[in-house]
């Protein structure tokens, strides 16, 4: 079957066979953020933005995709580089793993809601797993950056 999709901003045509996952589609097309990791939908590391939604890829079919805009870690690095240094310097990125995961998420969080709560960012990272730091360097790291943006004095150390 042929599907189109927006891909990054660049228009993407491509056969497929009907069960395609999209992270399997994506990973073809050179977007090597996104991974794969449980393979049941429950650990976040396959993130990518649907028409700007937040999806895990390894739980949609390509097919579905099809006349959809889908962006990656890969089309959204001016985006993600306003504060992904903050998370960084809260050791929160031990191993990297899970980072893109994490990030996709909460440019999705902070694209729907400026200025979240702690809890609403905590609930926006909970479907991302971390097996080396958890969630708490993440919200210092998100917190700091909002923070900053506000000209706060107030970051969390």
């Amino acid at each position: 079957m042929e599907i189109r999709i927006k891909l990054n901003g660049k228009n993407v045509e491509d056969h497929i066979e009907a069960d395609l996952l999209l992270i399997d589609f994506l990973r073809r097309h050179g977007c090597r953020s996104v991974k794969r990791g449980c393979e049941t939908s429950n650990c976040g590391l396959c993130t990518v933005l649907m028409d700007g939604s937040p999806v895990l890829s390894c739980s949609v079919l390509a097919a579905r995709a099809d006349g959809h805009q889908v962006q990656t870690l890969e089309g959204l690095q001016e985006e993600a580089e306003q504060f992904v240094g903050f998370i960084a310097d809260q050791g929160a990125d031990q191993c990297g793993f899970c980072n893109p995961g994490f990030v996709m998420n909460t440019i999705a969080l902070l694209r729907e809601n400026p200025d979240p709560t702690d809890d609403e960012i905590r609930a926006y990272l909970a479907g991302n797993l971390c097996r080396c730091s958890g969630y708490d360097g993440q919200l210092r790291g998100i917190r700091n950056y909002l923070d900053s943006r506000r000209g706060s004095n107030d970051s969390i150390a």
